[in-house]
C-alpha cells in the first residue's frame, strides 16, 4: 500500500485532475466537447505522432513488433468478448456493444498521458505507435463490429481517409527512412502543436464525459467492464513476450492494452444504433474505476 499510493498519486491523479477540469468546464460553463475533439483529432494527435516518431529514432523492428502487439490484443479481447457472449446468449446488439467496448481502448487521451508521466518520452514513442495502429484497427474492424454487418470491407477502409494519424505515421516513416530534418522555422511550430496534444486530450476526455448520458444494466456492464480492465491486462501480459516486446517497449504496450473503453466507442455505438446508452456507461465506469487496475500494474512494470 505504501507503494501503490504514491503511484497513484504521481502517475495517475494529475490526468484525473486534468479530466476533472474538463468535467467541470463541461458542467459549469457548457462546453461542447465537439470543437475540441476535432482540433484534437485533426491537429495536435497527428502532430504528436510525427514529432515521437521523428525525433525517437525507433527501429523497423520497434514499429512491426508494438503495431504487431496492438493487432493481436485487439483480436484476443474480440474473441474472448465473442465466447462469453455467446456462452451468455446475449441478445444481437447488446452481444456487439460488448465487444466493441472490449477491443476499443483509450489509447490516446488516457494511455499517452500515462506512459509519458510513467516511463518517460521513449515509452511515450512506442505508446503512440499503439495508438495510431488501435484508430486505424477500429475504424475499420470496429466500424464492420458496429455496423453489423450492414458495411461491407470497401466503405470500412475508406474510414481510414479520415484518420489523420495515418498519414502522421507514414510521413515519419518517410522522415526516418531518408534521415530527412525539419528545419527550425518548420520545426518549432510541430513542436508546439504536440506539447498541446497530451492537456488537451486530458481536458477533452472530461468534457466527453461530463456530456455522456448513462444506463444502469448492472450485469452486462459489469461483464464488459471486467473484460476491459481485467482480460485486457492479463492477455497483454501473457502474449508480450510472443512478439518480442522488451524493457521500454514491453511497459508501454502492456500499459496501453490495460487501458479503459476509449469514448470514440460511444461514437461508433451512436452512429449504429448499438446500445449508445449502455456504452457510454461503459466508458464512464471503466474511465473511473481504471485507477483501481492500473496502480498496481505500474507497481508489477516498476514505475
Amino acid at each position: 500500500m505504501n507503494t501503490l499510493f504514491p503511484l497513484f498519486l504521481n502517475n495517475l491523479f494529475p490526468i484525473l485532475l486534468v479530466a476533472g477540469i474538463g468535467y467541470t468546464l463541461g458542467k459549469v460553463l457548457h462546453v461542447d466537447p465537439k470543437s475540441l475533439s476535432r482540433v484534437v483529432f485533426y491537429v495536435f494527435s497527428p502532430f504528436l505522432i510525427f514529432e515521437l516518431l521523428v525525433t525517437s529514432q525507433l527501429s523497423e523492428g520497434d514499429i512491426l513488433r508494438i503495431m504487431g502487439f496492438a493487432a493481436l490484443q485487439m483480436l484476443l479481447t474480440a474473441t474472448l468478448a465473442f465466447l462469453i457472449g455467446k456462452t451468455l446468449k446475449l441478445e444481437r446488439k447488446l452481444f456487439v456493444a460488448i465487444i466493441l467496448c472490449s477491443i476499443t481502448v483509450n489509447a490516446g487521451n488516457y494511455g499517452l498521458s500515462l506512459n509519458l508521466f510513467a516511463f518517460g518520452e521513449t515509452a511515450l514513442a512506442h505508446a503512440s505507435l499503439y495508438f495510431a495502429t488501435a484508430a486505424i484497427l477500429t475504424y475499420t474492424f470496429g466500424v464492420t463490429i458496429a455496423s453489423m454487418g450492414s458495411m461491407d470491407l470497401r466503405q470500412s477502409l475508406r474510414q481510414l481517409i479520415k484518420i489523420p494519424v495515418v498519414y502522421a505515421v507514414i510521413l515519419a516513416l518517410f522522415f526516418n527512412l531518408f534521415k530527412w530534418t525539419l528545419p527550425l522555422p518548420l520545426e518549432r511550430p510541430v513542436g508546439l502543436l504536440a506539447d498541446a496534444a497530451i492537456p488537451g486530450m486530458l481536458v477533452l476526455l472530461g468534457l466527453q464525459l461530463q456530456h455522456s448520458q448513462r444506463s444502469w444494466d448492472i450485469k452486462t456492464i459489469s461483464i464488459a467492464s471486467g473484460i476491459r480492465l481485467l482480460g485486457g491486462p492479463l492477455l497483454a501480459l501473457s502474449t508480450a513476450g510472443f512478439v518480442g516486446l522488451q524493457g521500454i517497449a514491453y511497459k508501454a504496450g502492456i500499459i496501453e492494452a490495460s487501458m479503459p473503453t476509449a469514448v470514440l466507442t460511444t461514437v461508433l455505438a451512436t452512429e449504429f444504433d448499438v446500445k449508445p446508452a449502455f456504452v457510454t456507461t461503459v466508458v464512464f465506469i471503466t474511465t473511473i474505476l481504471s485507477p483501481l487496475t492500473l496502480t498496481p500494474l505500474l507497481a508489477y512494470l516498476g514505475a
